[in-house]
């Protein structure tokens, strides 16, 4: 992932954050060993993580990339910064409304977006999935959902369990030598063997915010 981020040329800052836990120990090692930045902050308030993290490096725009989708697209981030960039909107994302494979999610937004949502969020799943108030409240937050011409959402090529690795192994596997490659290129491979979406497609999209959803209670 780091990598792929790597090559979109708008990009100023790529920041690793994960919490002050021993475990996540081995991530800092990982972020010094690629000359990235890291920050270090709360475990399930996710949002106050990002929060402190924004305002320690001064960030006004934050391309929020989650760590489970190995398969990230540079060229599909740099087009969105892009629309972002010619636009006034204060939250950008291809998840509002689901066309692209899961595991390409990109959301964009300002500081002051997610300065909003760090003083308004109140919820158990706005403070562990960072973006929820913004979604949910649309007369507050001038929203946009980026959408690909051909809806690809049935497609899982994020990591959370381990049929999703073993999908993401094999379309590696099948484009070796390069590392880095495009939604078309894994395209593709998935065209070539269909059989290869039946690894995975028993697991439920966001299956994780919808867990929280249902153990959701006001923090006072």
């Amino acid at each position: 992932m780091i990598n792929r981020l790597k090559t979109i040329p708008k990009i100023d800052n790529i920041i690793l954050a994960t919490t002050t836990k021993n475990e996540d120990s081995v991530l800092i090692k990982i972020a010094k060993q690629n000359n990235i930045d890291y920050f270090q902050g709360k475990t399930n308030d996710v949002l106050n993580r990002y929060y402190e993290c924004a305002k320690e490096f001064d960030a006004d725009i934050i391309i929020r990339i989650t760590a489970d989708c190995p398969l990230l697209d540079p060229k599909l981030i740099q087009k969105m910064l892009n629309f972002y960039l010619n636009n006034n909107y204060d939250y950008l994302s291809n998840t509002l409304k689901p066309t692209f494979p899961d595991g390409l999610d990109v959301e964009i937004f300002s500081f002051k977006t997610l300065t909003q949502a760090h003083k308004l969020s109140k919820l158990k799943s706005e403070l562990e999935h960072v973006t929820p108030y913004i979604k949910n409240n649309p007369k507050k937050f001038q929203l946009f959902n980026y959408e690909n011409k051909k809806d690809l959402s049935g497609i899982r090529l994020t990591v959370d369990e381990i049929n999703d690795l073993t999908l993401i192994r094999h379309i590696f596997k099948k484009l070796k030598p390069k590392t880095i490659f495009s939604l078309d290129e894994i395209l593709n491979v998935i065209s070539s063997e269909p059989k290869l979406l039946q690894i995975n497609q028993h697991i439920q999209r966001d299956s994780g915010y919808i867990k929280s959803l249902k153990n959701d209670r006001k923090i006072c």
